[in-house]
């Protein structure tokens, strides 16, 4: 390794960064959407050898050249990317890797949350971090029957709210967990805020943040992943992988989930759900959605309105809760972020 050196690729590098693909390429990998670092082992003519990127707090995108492999060039990339997100203040740090690289993650101190086999596998490099998030969930369970939804709510409208209560009264207790990453137009302390105020007439719910395990498909790492459609397929049997052991832990027999006629990704996924949970001894149930004016209540069209300033269709269309905050003074910086972003209708 002395000859070599590591070096940080800047998105304007345009040399090193074409090198970086080719060598992606070469392994069957693409650069992912999502990355706000990328470093590169050069060998002593200045190509690229060795690549790796982080996302937040997540490691993605590795190639070595197999000119190079078994030379402990992915261990210099991985230690590299480790005191990168270390500097940056994040110490809990994730990976997604193909199931046959696994094995060398788990030698450099990773632990398996989930896979699909096959496919991919998630990682963490906490031995008690999914544990101890299993353990804390626990604690929740409830005689009876228990059931779940899992939901973004950017932001909470009707059709959340109708989906809850259709869900509520139906069993005993409903675990309702809201994807903590902040990657929506409205950010996570304000979804759970308007979701806990949304269901707060619902005695036999319980919210739950739902971590660093589920996430969105705006962070879904789709690298390795050949096509959408395979993008779709493995974010789904990720989420179930996951999901099947939160279940166990809560005693959950049943996910609830909006039917979803206008976003081809939402129903490709549900679809799955209705073919894997039942082999995992979970019904997956899908409710209609809740209409306004013989349409569909989406938060795409919830986030047209408040770009648009649309407030007499907007109080159709969410709780009172949900209206009373993007009202006020206090939603100022989220109305500014959704009226400069591009595109708030998200297929």
């Amino acid at each position: 390794m002395a000859d070599y050196g590591i070096t940080p690729v800047r998105p304007g590098d345009a040399r090193l960064m074409a090198q970086v693909d080719a060598l992606l390429q070469a392994e069957g990998i693409r650069r992912d959407a999502n990355l706000d670092y990328t470093c590169a082992v050069c060998d002593a003519d200045g190509q690229v050898i060795a690549t790796g990127s982080c996302f937040g707090n997540t490691l993605r995108c590795f190639a070595v050249s197999r000119a190079h492999q078994g030379e402990g060039l992915l261990n210099t990339v991985v230690t590299h990317l480790i005191e990168y997100e270390c500097e940056q203040g994040n110490l809990r740090l994730f990976l997604y890797t193909k199931a046959e690289s696994a094995k060398f993650f788990a030698d450099l101190g990773f632990y398996e949350i989930a896979r699909v086999d096959g496919t991919l596998v998630f990682m963490e490099n906490r031995r008690d971090g999914f544990p101890a998030y299993l353990h804390k969930l626990e604690k929740t369970r409830r005689p009876g029957k228990s059931a779940a939804i899992v939901m973004n709510a950017n932001p909470f409208t009707l059709g959340h709210q109708y989906l809850v209560e259709t869900a509520a009264a139906a069993c005993d207790t409903l675990h309702l967990f809201v994807v903590s990453e902040d990657a929506s137009l409205v950010p996570f302390a304000v979804r759970k805020r308007l979701v806990q105020a949304g269901v707060a007439h619902l005695p036999n719910v319980i919210c739950h943040d739902s971590g660093p395990y589920m996430i969105s498909n705006a962070t879904f790492p789709s690298y390795f992943l050949k096509d959408e459609a395979a993008v779709i397929d493995g974010h789904a049997r990720l989420d179930i992988a996951v999901f099947t052991k939160i279940a166990a832990v809560l005693g959950v027999t049943a996910r609830y989930v909006g039917k979803e006629p206008t976003s081809i990704v939402t129903d490709a996924y549900n679809r799955i759900m209705c073919e894997e949970l039942p082999k995992v001894g979970i019904e997956c149930v899908v409710v209609p959605r809740k209409e306004s004016c013989r349409r569909p209540i989406s938060a795409s069209t919830v986030r047209q309105c408040l770009r648009q300033g649309d407030w007499q269709v907007l109080r159709t269309l969410v709780p009172r809760t949900t209206y009373d905050y993007f009202t006020s003074p206090e939603a100022e910086p989220v109305l500014a972020k959704i009226r400069r972003a591009g595109n708030v209708v998200h297929y």
